[in-house]
């Protein structure tokens, strides 16, 4: 009976790494961007104002990923929750979901408020 229980619970455990793998992937694969060789500028300053923007995006496309694995893993822990019935799963992986998608759209929101003001 315990090696049988052990056997579930190691399936499981399987199933659900392999979930945060697909997810983490899925993620790396949507944030994926080709690296393209930059022009010359005849202005110093240009060059530096085209390092910071592309420092910039590098850096918010890292976060974009971020906030990708953070809205599959919120995923997977709701459809989770479904199969073991266990509400207050399903209440963290909806807020975890939530965090997601704010994290995903960080950029975008940013510019929102930057250019309403």
């Amino acid at each position: 009976m315990k090696n049988t229980l052990n056997h579930k619970h190691a399936r499981h455990r399987a199933r659900r790494l392999f979930a945060l793998l697909t997810c983490l992937m899925l993620a790396l694969a949507v944030t994926a961007a080709p690296a393209l060789a930059a022009t010359a500028t005849p202005t110093v300053t240009g060059d530096a104002l085209q390092a910071v923007s592309k420092l910039s995006d590098f850096i918010f496309s890292l976060i974009r990923a971020v906030g990708l694995i953070l809205l599959g893993y919120g995923i997977l822990q709701v459809g989770l929750s479904f199969q073991s019935h266990d509400p207050s799963q399903r209440s963290n992986g909806i807020l975890t979901i939530a965090g997601g998608i704010i994290i995903v759209f960080t950029k975008e929101l940013l510019n929102l408020i930057t250019n309403a003001g």
